[in-house]
């Protein structure tokens, strides 16, 4: 497994798709995803110049916080248990799956509590997946006002989870969608000065090793790619 390889393919893939669709491939962060992936592997992908780390479960995050460099910007992108949001508070870069006005309260409270400000991304169940995390699209701009007003928090964008396809283009309508309500969303808040950023510093994480290049097309300022970068994932081993 080239990691570096995999890494270099991943960012030709989305120069091109940036290309394609006249947006600049340096507003794309690529986030590593390296659950159950091993210390060495992450090492191999931040020398290869990787600095962004997701990872979907907080012990995981614990496990490997200090056994690699300092400068890493740790991504919290599983669903996160508000009894759990202590334990890293101080210790990721971003929060990308906030879906609930309770979950922001406890993540607002250990932020002012810990001296730091929270840096999230709400999560949207734009295709309306049971299975799946995320509030819907209604419901999203309620918390988006609510989070936005509280201390410790700074709300960046949105995020998706898109279903698993074999055809990336399925999932085009979703990104389309995640993109049109991060624009609504800025509309209906621009005379609250503390909801939102100007339109082009909008995060939108959306789009995974599967169907990334077409997020990228469609606005996504972060891609989480896991099997793209780091092979298939062994779940018997998490650190």
């Amino acid at each position: 497994m080239d990691i570096a390889a995999n890494i270099a393919q991943v960012e030709e893939n989305i120069n091109a798709a940036c290309e394609r669709a006249g947006r600049n491939a340096s507003d794309v962060t690529i986030i590593a995803v390296s659950k159950t992936k091993p210390v060495s592997a992450l090492q191999e992908a931040y020398d290869a110049g990787c600095r962004d780390f997701g990872e979907n479960k907080v012990q995981e995050i614990m496990d490997k916080y200090d056994k690699l460099p300092g400068d890493i910007r740790w991504h919290m992108i599983g669903h996160l248990q508000t009894n759990k949001v202590k334990y890293i508070i101080d210790k990721v870069y971003m929060i990308h799956s906030v879906d609930s006005i309770k979950l922001a309260d406890v993540i607002s409270k250990e932020a002012v509590k810990h001296g730091v400000t929270a840096k999230i991304l709400l999560e949207v169940n734009v295709a309306e997946e049971e299975s799946k995390f995320g509030t819907d699209s209604e419901e999203v701009r309620a918390l988006y006002e609510h989070a936005a007003s509280l201390p410790g928090i700074e709300v960046c964008g949105l995020m998706t989870v898109a279903p698993y396809t074999v055809d990336p283009e399925t999932n085009r309508q979703y990104f389309v969608v995640l993109r049109q309500l991060s624009v609504d969303i800025i509309r209906q808040n621009k005379d609250n000065d503390n909801s939102g950023h100007p339109l082009d510093k909008i995060e939108l994480s959306m789009g995974m090793t599967g169907d990334y290049q077409v997020a990228a097309e469609e606005g996504a300022t972060m891609v989480r790619v896991g099997t793209g970068i780091f092979g298939e994932r062994d779940y018997s081993v998490t650190n």
